[in-house]
């Protein structure tokens, strides 16, 4: 077992302060004899003391002089690692974080502007005449491929350095995005999407392992306050930059973007951020990965198809349905087996570690679903251009914001289980709220809507997510980052799935009495997508179906609003069962510097028991 202490020992007033300081001296001649060994043993490093322990063991960390030393187990020479890392200037930790920022700020860009962008590309002619099956994939490959991947990706930082595997999470997504602004058809689209994911999975760990490095103490936590406003930015800031983008370009410009961004964030990467990695290498589990990506490709497919075909009992609809719940289940099966499983199934069996990360699952199947049918509502159904659509949905950025920020005050004052649970309640009711929305509702109602919206998620997630991390053990806090950051993201897939499958599904049947006499091709063409409707109405000189269109679509939206609402306030009633009843001392929020330490790893590091590779 590896042990850290963060404070030092003090010699006044306790009877070992001779032994102690005896112990500390000696340590400290064999770290100053053994700096000098060879550096193909891999025990020399820049501004840390290494120490070798052939003939001494020790049980648990000492902070000496120069750092906490830490004894880490090897087969040919048990090492003592410096658990501190080295200082940096201050400027050049400020750099560090702009840098930090711009990558998640990009990351946080293109999934906003992707939403925005959803009309345009099941536009026949501005677009790619996407139909919604394709945007669904267009959506989710990106996010299932995000989930499955970031295990994998904090391994191979702690293996070859997280600069390493975060310049190249840079390259793909760059290289992906042009790919994705010069698809041809949406299935390019898809697989560029899809590579995208992978990107952003070698991106996110590697930069929050990074973060923990760079600053300690209450440094740490002021440096994940600012660094998780770019979320909010990228959340207000991604439809405005895409409405702005798509009403003077082409829809492939909000892809286009990423890739300066990217070349600027790897430049300021490797000209600043050291190469920190871990000593003690993570297994891969490429078995576990496999069972878990086929797994819920293959439950996405089922779900997404049976909105294709309207129909759940055709063979291609079922079948890979109940394949990938198979999968799922022999992934289960194999972690528990494992000795370091990337995804830890025991820690779900806790009830509030549990119940808690179903909670955040539903509340983000609901707010993927709702958001989904968000972009075709205002820029479809009202006519909205894609700067209105962008700026009608500042609200959410905004209420987001308000409620990360006012949470734990309430929190404090309260408790998180009188904060958290009328806060998802309120949050189901405002996605039951899109079943009044229509036609002629006034924007006022809609902003609204919407603002509420946004500040109920965000009292919600960010409490949640630090007081779920907060209980586990140190050791523990890595894979439980991991299990609440896959849990949440495999909500979002199997949102967007199943709420798409819904919309298409009664959209069909909506439409279907509009469409007599109307020709075969038309018709076929016409009950994919209501977007593919009004173009069918433009090229046949039919506006009635336009309209008949749009009072489909909104009947859809309504439906499936009904169904999304009730499975958040399923999350709220989970939340409520297995969130202890206790005071305001026992469920407060965890210290900054504590939540920094354990909630900023997000499964890329298991502690911060790193060692800097020295080279640049």
């Amino acid at each position: 077992m590896v042990r850290q202490f963060s404070g030092g020992m003090k010699s006044a007033r306790s009877p070992l302060s001779g032994f102690m300081k005896s112990f500390r001296s000696h340590i400290g001649r064999r770290a100053q004899k053994y700096l000098s060994c060879k550096p193909d043993r891999g025990h020399r490093f820049r501004s840390v003391a290494t120490v070798l322990a052939r003939k001494h063991k020790l049980d648990s960390a000492v902070d000496l002089a120069y750092g906490s030393a830490i004894k880490v187990l090897d087969d040919r020479c048990p090492k003592v690692f410096m658990a501190t890392p080295p200082v940096l200037s201050k400027l050049k930790q400020n750099l560090i974080l702009v840098v930090l920022m711009l990558s998640s700020l990009l990351i946080w860009l293109d999934n906003t502007v992707l939403s925005a962008a959803l009309e345009t590309l099941a536009d026949p002619v501005r677009g790619l005449g996407a139909n919604p099956g394709q945007l669904q994939w267009a959506t989710g490959s990106y996010t299932l491929v995000f989930a499955t991947l970031m295990f994998t990706a904090g391994a191979l930082g702690d293996r070859f350095g997280h600069r390493t595997v975060f310049s190249g999470g840079l390259v793909i997504f760059a290289g992906s995005s042009l790919g994705a602004a010069y698809a041809s058809d949406a299935s390019q689209l898809i697989a560029a999407r899809a590579a995208m994911g992978v990107g952003s999975a070698l991106i996110t760990p590697a930069s929050l392992a990074i973060l923990t490095w760079t600053f300690t103490g209450p440094a740490r936590a002021a440096a994940v306050s600012v660094f998780s406003t770019s979320a909010g930015v990228g959340m207000a800031a991604g439809p405005v930059l895409a409405g702005l983008l798509l009403d003077h370009f082409w829809w492939g410009s909000v892809f286009l973007v990423n890739v300066p961004v990217a070349a600027l964030a790897l430049v300021g990467l490797a000209v600043l951020v050291p190469n920190f990695r871990s000593p003690t290498r993570r297994p891969l589990d490429p078995t576990g990965m496999l069972l878990s990506v086929g797994g819920l490709v293959a439950l996405s497919y089922g779900l997404i198809r049976a909105g294709q075909v309207a129909a759940w009992s055709r063979t291609d609809v079922w079948a890979p349905i109940l394949a990938g719940l198979v999968l799922l289940a022999v992934f289960v099966l194999v972690e528990l087996r494992a000795k370091t499983p990337m995804f830890d199934p025991r820690l779900l069996a806790q009830r509030m570690f549990g119940g808690g990360n179903a909670a955040l699952g539903l509340l983000l199947f609901g707010v993927a679903a709702i958001t989904f049918y968000n972009a075709f509502y205002l820029q479809g159904a009202l006519g909205f251009s894609p700067m209105e659509a962008g700026l009608a949905n500042i609200p959410t950025a905004l209420g987001a914001l308000t409620g990360a920020l006012l949470a734990p005050r309430l929190v404090r004052l309260l408790s998180l289980r009188l904060v958290a649970v009328p806060a998802l309640t309120v949050a189901a009711l405002t996605m039951s709220g899109y079943g009044f929305l229509g036609l002629r509702t006034p924007l006022a109602w809609i902003e609204i809507l919407l603002l509420v919206q946004g500040l109920s998620i965000g009292m919600v997630i960010g409490p949640v997510t630090a007081a779920l991390i907060g209980k586990l053990p140190l050791e523990q806090a890595g894979a439980g980052s991991a299990v609440t950051n896959t849990v949440r993201q495999t909500g979002s897939v199997i949102g967007i799935a199943v709420g798409g499958t819904i919309m298409s599904i009664t959209y069909r049947r909506a439409i279907e009495p509009s469409l007599t006499g109307v020709p075969a091709p038309a018709r076929d063409q016409a009950r994919v997508s209501a977007e593919q409707a009004r173009h069918v109405a433009t090229a046949i000189h039919r506006p009635t179906l336009s309209q008949d269109a749009d009072h489909a679509f909104i009947h859809a939206m309504h439906v499936g609003a009904g169904w999304i609402s009730v499975v958040a306030l399923l999350g709220a009633a989970v939340l409520l069962l297995t969130l202890p009843v206790v005071g305001k001392k026992k469920d407060s929020m965890p210290e900054p510097d504590q939540e920094a330490a354990r909630g900023s790893e997000v499964g890329a590091t298991q502690t911060p028991q790193s060692v800097m590779d020295s080279s640049r």
